[in-house]
């Protein structure tokens, strides 16, 4: 859980037929970009925005591709593109473990699988897709979930059963922690603020972006506060056999969470 994409707190959507975004969005901050060809591309300009990310990726750029769900008429061609250059896929409408499956062995395992979990059956089969042999982490698609459940994409309560499912499969299946689904009101400090408090509260340790405007915001609601990492310094410097720090038990788990708060503010004897 130390990888790349599991400790990457924002991720910025761009969109694959708009290629005067893609070096853009890779200096936003943004900890990984996605080049999206799905939602953001309509239609009769698919193939133009694989050809523009193909382009992108020869050059030596690096992002993750969210590809067409399996089943349409893109979705292939989607693939082969990420296999190629080896990049990680996001995988939408993500629900069932054999397809998840079949998408890794094709891509023989060169491209990392974020499973997009967005629709009802997604969020009933979380830990089997979470547990899926390639995918190593999972995102939540509040918006198109919603859709599904007929409750506004923004409504905490409507969508706190499937957030918090999708947190405890992630654990479950010993994957990083998920992704929390975009905020739509793309300048709105208020709302994106309270999005981030409750993601965070609930267990996530990502988000998914659409502007760079919530970049920082992202990341500092996902960074450790001083006051964690200096628990977390105390327990980790007193040594494996100390039983009490300031009066709190420390056993297995207190360690392991100290572990897991440095490495998600990157500090390098987070894994000691």
């Amino acid at each position: 859980m130390t990888t790349p994409i599991a400790l990457a707190r924002s991720f910025l959507f761009v969109p694959g037929d708009r290629p005067d975004r893609f070096d853009k969005a890779v200096s936003s901050g943004a900890d990984l970009v996605i080049v999206d060809l799905e939602d953001a591309v309509a239609a009769p300009d698919k193939e133009r925005a694989r050809a523009h990310a193909g382009a992108w990726l020869a050059r030596g750029n690096r992002a993750i591709v969210r590809i067409n769900a399996p089943g349409t008429p893109w979705s292939e061609a989607d693939l082969r593109l990420a296999a190629e250059h080896g990049c990680p896929v996001v995988v939408p409408k993500a629900e069932d473990p054999a397809v998840l499956a079949e998408l890794s062995a094709r891509t023989a395992g060169r491209c990392d699988l974020v499973a997009l979990v967005e629709t009802a059956l997604g969020v009933e089969r979380a830990y089997e897709v979470c547990a899926t042999p390639g995918v190593v982490r999972a995102a939540f698609g509040n918006v198109d979930l919603a859709a599904r459940l007929g409750v506004a994409h923004d409504d905490h309560t409507a969508l706190a059963y499937a957030r918090s499912r999708l947190v405890v499969a992630s654990a479950a299946a010993g994957i990083g922690p998920p992704v929390d689904g975009v905020t739509t009101a793309v300048r709105d400090e208020e709302s994106l603020t309270a999005d981030l408090a409750l993601a965070r509260r609930l267990g996530f340790t990502g988000k998914l972006c659409v502007h760079p405007f919530q970049l920082p915001y992202v990341d500092e609601a996902f960074a450790p506060s001083e006051e964690e990492l200096g628990w977390a310094r105390a327990v980790l410097g007193a040594g494996d056999s100390v039983t009490t720090v300031d009066g709190q038990m420390i056993d297995k788990p207190v360690l392991e969470r100290a572990r897991w708060l440095l490495s998600l503010a990157r500090e390098p004897h987070a894994a000691s």
